[in-house]
């Protein structure tokens, strides 16, 4: 069978010559007579893969030396209580902007530790954009300052940080790493949950500034302190194995095929620029994020007849075009452009679009 157009928000398609790798070494992992799958991650063997995964992701990002790379459990969802444990250690205070339902989760973890302050959130309008920010409102004893970078749920997307001077910067990069060039040095900590560009799911990324390790109260669980797994080397358990192979086979895919990150944005916004050219033209389909807070990698979009949306994702499916029926809480469709959809994905897509759009006016 041939295979389908994937444009789910997550677990997302993963590039096809990382499949076939993986494919080739499902049996015998370089020569060792055995899956990466079973092998012990106390191997040396399987050290190579979790090292060389922590140095690859380090050149992609051009992460400082000054930060650890933790290969965690738990999701994303798992760093909305990790990080208040963490962190909240001085002034037990907060500040958020609250720009969808991740960010709104997080804050609402967040509060069973400290103070959390609202900011700024763009709720009036169903999260549509991203909030503009007054620094007067900032907290000046905050222990940290709350982002979610991409949203994936309401296609929007920070394109400018807000400027939290000595309060760290933390942020949940989960729908958009991998995407795009980043200063790691702008935040004091960034995680993601693998399974839109980096991986499989079961793999949360965490990078940490070193000075945020320390001081951790004594009363947080072994599992929820990252100083453990920082001085484990993230094995302090058993990591999940397979997902950061996995995720080492995404990083040599972007630098090896790609040319790096920098030609990875080149492309993404290639791709999106399409999409939102055509959403901007039609006279059926309507884009419902604000132009400046669009995000590259999830684009939303409605015709405006709840019906005529379920005719669109009936036939969308069977034209080979899965997972495009929009969030459960908003409605409508998505197409999650992640850097493994091919731009012929996305042009197959609106040449499908436009065709539904002249049959259906």
């Amino acid at each position: 069978m041939s295979r389908v157009y994937n444009f789910s928000a997550g677990p997302s398609m993963l590039p096809e010559a990382v499949l076939k790798k993986a494919a080739a070494e499902m049996l015998d992992y370089n020569g060792s007579g055995q899956s990466v799958m079973e092998m012990s991650h106390r191997s040396k063997v399987f050290e190579e893969i979790i090292n060389g995964c922590e140095s690859l992701l380090r050149e992609v990002l051009s992460i400082p030396e000054n930060y650890k790379v933790l290969f965690l459990q738990g999701g994303a969802s798992s760093q909305f209580a990790m990080i208040p444990m963490n962190l909240m250690k001085k002034h037990h205070k907060a500040d958020f902007v609250l720009t969808g339902q991740w960010a709104k989760k997080a804050y609402s973890e967040a509060q069973k530790y400290g103070e959390c302050n609202v900011v700024a959130s763009s709720a009036d309008k169903t999260f549509s954009y991203i909030p503009k920010l007054d620094p007067s409102t900032f907290s000046k004893d905050a222990d940290y300052f709350y982002i979610c970078m991409n949203n994936t749920i309401y296609g929007t997307h920070y394109n400018e940080l807000p400027d939290t001077g000595d309060i760290p910067l933390v942020a949940d990069i989960s729908s958009c790493i991998l995407s795009e060039p980043i200063d790691v040095s702008k935040f004091g900590l960034l995680f993601a949950g693998a399974q839109k560009n980096m991986g499989p799911a079961g793999l949360t990324v965490v990078i940490i500034r070193e000075d945020l390790i320390q001081g951790v109260d004594e009363k947080v669980p072994t599992m929820f302190d990252y100083s453990i797994h920082v001085k484990n080397g993230s094995m302090y358990n058993t990591p999940p194995c397979y997902s950061i192979y996995m995720c080492k086979l995404v990083l040599e895919w972007i630098q090896n095929e790609i040319g790096g990150i920098e030609k990875m944005h080149e492309l993404n916004q290639k791709k999106a620029k399409l999409l939102y050219d055509f959403l901007d033209q039609s006279k059926l389909f309507k884009g419902t994020v604000e132009p400046d807070s669009r995000s590259l990698m999830n684009v939303p979009f409605v015709t405006g007849n709840e019906e005529l949306d379920k005719k669109f994702i009936k036939e969308s499916i069977e034209a080979g075009f899965v997972n495009l029926k929009g969030h459960r809480t908003v409605g409508g469709m998505r197409a999650s452009i992640y850097n493994a959809m091919p731009i012929e994905g996305v042009e197959k897509l609106i040449a499908f679009m436009k065709k539904f759009e002249a049959e259906n006016q």
